[in-house]
């Protein structure tokens, strides 16, 4: 029998089940296939924007599952929609009409420019399935006998065989060869190098069938995208009918501040694809489409578990928290004050941060290249005061806390943040 404890905070409460034989990292490491370079603590439980170690350490989560927890830990409404479900019907397959998918999908075309959804359960699946579309409306109704869709260098799309290509990061290719062909890198942000790109591409044929871009680069270092450089590929894109692809997966469901990236932008994509944020850590994604391009047809595309009740119950929850939360003006609230926060720390510390970056609640504090720090060590010492945090790259260390976080909870990260510089700074 195991024991269970009751953590109360504010308005979140959890139980916690106590395992009795809790296991060590060793045994961990000797069943678990070692795919992650993991940070030596084990988290038990949540509630709100703390999490709870083994050891009972209490941490401010200002990684949120790599901004995925919109809702933070243990929140009511995810309760309440994960109790609800389970209880009536979480799985059938997509070969019967389920409500629940069909109030999502409508949720997410309510608010945004899309006209049709097709769920999956990830980030790398919702790419997948744009990349698929693509390729068919560029066969069917394009043309084109050998497409080419268009990404960014250092961008990031998913660790399937067709993602990682996607990807404009060598690191993740390496020793997956073949890849998929198809896939041409530009530089982001460069709207001469792309016009440049499409030029060569198109010279003797036609090839370039589409533009797959993230509106601000997350594991890339936390690159927001140039509103003029993307308003003039929608240009683009228009003129030629090549697709515009946006991968919201980090980005979408307010993590910026707006519902969608593409909002801080002035466009509008013609397909872009959900997942991280949209079930507040349920598995869920979406590729959402404009109807023109919808030239899927029965057989085409699958996925055993996506879009089924249990999923989508729960990321209505979420949609609707969001808005019944005012959430979106939080994240630009809180934040405005983290970026201020940093960027004071930032010119404390000039020898150590070149800059700070983001939009909302995803931000960057970029460190200088010539410093003798990485992302990974001011993480670590963040750790040991109490915050969690995610590198996004080597040099680039990521925020983003759920979308609840409050004033009181950015003000206490920015003081464990400094006290983690104070310690790195230390004399050997």
């Amino acid at each position: 029998m195991s024991l269970e404890t009751t953590v109360q905070t504010s308005a979140f409460t959890t139980l916690s089940p106590v395992p009795a034989n809790p296991f060590s990292q060793e045994e961990f490491d000797r069943h678990v296939m070692t795919t992650y370079g993991r940070f030596p603590i084990a988290l038990e439980r949540g509630a709100g924007c703390r999490v709870w170690d083994t050891e009972g350490k209490e941490y401010l989560d200002f990684v949120a599952g790599i901004a995925t927890c919109t809702l933070g830990h243990a929140h009511p409404a995810m309760i309440d929609a994960v109790t609800q479900q389970i209880s009536t019907l979480h799985h059938v397959s997509n070969l019967y009409y389920t409500p629940q998918q069909g109030e999502l999908a409508r949720w997410l075309i309510e608010h945004s420019c899309a006209d049709q959804a097709f769920f999956c359960n990830s980030g790398a699946e919702a790419n997948e399935g744009a990349i698929k579309l693509a390729r068919k409306y560029a066969h069917t109704v394009l043309k084109i006998a050998d497409p080419v869709i268009l990404t960014a260098q250092a961008s990031f799309h998913g660790r399937t065989l067709a993602t990682i290509t996607a990807t404009g990061q060598p690191k993740y290719q390496q020793n997956f060869s073949p890849l998929v062909p198809g896939f041409h890198y530009i530089p982001y942000n460069d709207i001469a190098a792309l016009e440049a790109t499409i030029a060569e591409l198109d010279k003797d044929e036609r090839r370039v069938a589409a533009i797959l871009l993230e509106a601000l680069q997350g594991e890339g270092g936390v690159r927001p995208g140039d509103r003029a450089y993307f308003q003039r590929i929608r240009e683009i894109c228009d003129a030629k009918g090549i697709l515009l692809i946006l991968d919201e997966v980090q980005v979408g469901m307010g993590r910026t501040g707006k519902l969608w990236g593409y909002e801080n932008l002035g466009i509008e994509p013609d397909i872009f694809t959900s997942a991280k944020g949209l079930g507040g850590g349920i598995p869920i994604g979406a590729l959402l489409a404009k109807q023109f391009c919808c030239v899927f047809q029965p057989g085409d595309h699958a996925s055993t578990f996506g879009g089924n009740p249990f999923a989508c119950g729960v990321a209505l929850s979420v949609c609707h928290t969001l808005e019944q939360e005012n959430l979106l003006a939080n994240a630009q609230e809180r934040g405005e004050q983290l970026r201020a926060g940093l960027t004071a720390i930032a010119q404390k510390y000039p020898d150590l941060v070149a800059e700070v970056r983001g939009w909302g609640l995803i931000n960057g504090l970029v460190l200088q290249e010539s410093a003798n720090l990485t992302a990974a060590e001011l993480v670590k010492a963040a750790i040991q005061e109490g915050v969690l945090l995610v590198p996004a790259g080597p040099k680039v260390v990521r925020f983003v806390p759920p979308l609840i976080v409050t004033a009181d909870e950015v003000t206490e990260a920015l003081q464990a943040l400094e006290q983690a510089m104070a310690t790195v700074t230390l004399p050997a």
